[in-house]
């Protein structure tokens, strides 16, 4: 068995859990969850960086991040799958987890800067810079949301709406109708984004 150490609330482990349902992968990953503030866990010594996900091997070796660890279980379950072969496909398809991708560091930071940082030493400026990122990274989908069958592209913004919907109430839902209906459908074709929803 390979081991995942996620958090429930991580977009990028829920990024994992979803692309190992799609690949038919999941009954070969046990979840094991990691506490990356504690420094007694063990995931500082399986990823030096402490961060999640990581996910070990049957050797015992660590990949991390989520995008190499999407990438190696792509090429488990025969490669294409997720991340197409065909070069128009596969930069559509890593161009849109980028994006998603970005979101979501964007969103955490806005989410460290106001949630562990006292009130005092809060920075609006920094929170404006990385809110613009979002707001852009947004429109955009709004303006051509994702198609085609699902792939790691959709997943990652999947996954980023998805922690907006968690952190911020789903603010992103008032401005953004095309994206709501993407999400609803994509939540029908792809069960594991609700069974992984935390």
């Amino acid at each position: 068995m390979m081991i995942l150490r996620y958090s429930a609330a991580s977009p990028y482990a829920r990024k994992i859990r979803i692309a190992a349902d799609l690949l038919g992968l999941s009954d070969r990953i046990e979840i094991v969850a990691a506490t990356t503030a504690d420094p007694n866990d063990t995931l500082r010594t399986q990823n030096p960086l402490g961060k999640i996900p990581t996910l070990i091997l049957e050797d015992g070796a660590a990949l991390y991040d989520s995008r190499v660890i999407a990438d190696y279980l792509d090429h488990v379950a025969g490669g294409g799958k997720l991340i197409p072969a065909e070069p128009s496909r596969r930069f559509e398809a890593l161009r849109l987890q980028a994006l998603g991708d970005g979101i979501n560091d964007a969103a955490l930071l806005i989410r460290y800067e106001t949630t562990t940082r006292p009130a005092a030493l809060r920075d609006p400026a920094a929170i404006e810079l990385q809110q613009g990122k979002i707001d852009r990274g947004l429109a955009s989908l709004e303006a051509a949301p994702p198609s085609g069958a699902p792939d790691i592209g959709h997943i990652a913004v999947a996954c980023a709406l998805g922690y907006l919907d968690l952190r911020f109430e789903g603010a992103w839902r008032a401005t953004h109708p095309r994206l709501v209906d993407w999400l609803a459908e994509f939540a029908k074709k792809v069960p594991a984004f609700d069974a992984t929803k935390a």
